[in-house]
């Protein structure tokens, strides 16, 4: 297993080992141990799964208080997946990073808690897994609008198709400081 930290602190690509032949391949989408000592040490309490067709876009999603770390990943399919920073106090704060994650390249994402994330559908259909390291607490949802002119997410889509609660996303700058986690001191 590779892990490789991206632009944004904390936010990691994890490349699994694939063992693949005539038949397929196998792979670990999560080994608590081997994780734990690659420096990812996180406890997930819930698995979510969605399926997606082309041209939709879900996201910017965070809750606070409950943020939730999101280990990703496509299981089947091709998308653009991001993490923008929106903890106060952050030098990175407003930054976004995106990945290609796809079920050929068997890539994951590491979201952490304190960020933003989102994705749309670059292929026909995408299957598309999460685990979290907190419950769904739909009470402390937050919507960032998937455009926010002020981070300028390069997004491979102009048009997506989206849910009415991402069509009512705010800008970060409209988020007051209670709304949003805080980088740690």
């Amino acid at each position: 297993m590779k892990i490789t930290e991206t632009t944004l602190p904390g936010v990691l690509l994890i490349e699994p080992d694939v063992f693949g032949d005539q038949r397929g391949f196998f792979m670990e989408t999560w080994h608590r141990q081997r994780y734990f000592d690659a420096g990812l040490k996180k406890d997930f309490v819930q698995d979510n799964l969605s399926l997606s067709r082309q041209g939709i876009l879900r996201g910017l999603h965070f809750q606070h208080p409950h943020p939730q770390g999101k280990l990703v990943q496509v299981l089947r399919g091709r998308v653009f997946d991001v993490a923008v920073d929106i903890r106060g106090g952050s030098p990175t704060f407003g930054q976004w990073v995106g990945v290609e994650l796809s079920g050929d390249n068997h890539h994951q994402l590491y979201v952490p808690e304190g960020f933003a994330h989102g994705f749309c559908v670059l292929s026909d259909e995408a299957l598309f897994s999460y685990k979290c390291t907190d419950f769904y607490h739909p009470e402390t949802e937050k919507f960032l609008l998937w455009n926010d002119p002020d981070i300028g997410i390069e997004w491979p889509v102009s048009e997506p198709l989206l849910s009415g609660k991402d069509q009512k996303g705010k800008r970060l700058k409209d988020f007051s400081r209670d709304e949003l986690p805080l980088f740690p001191a």
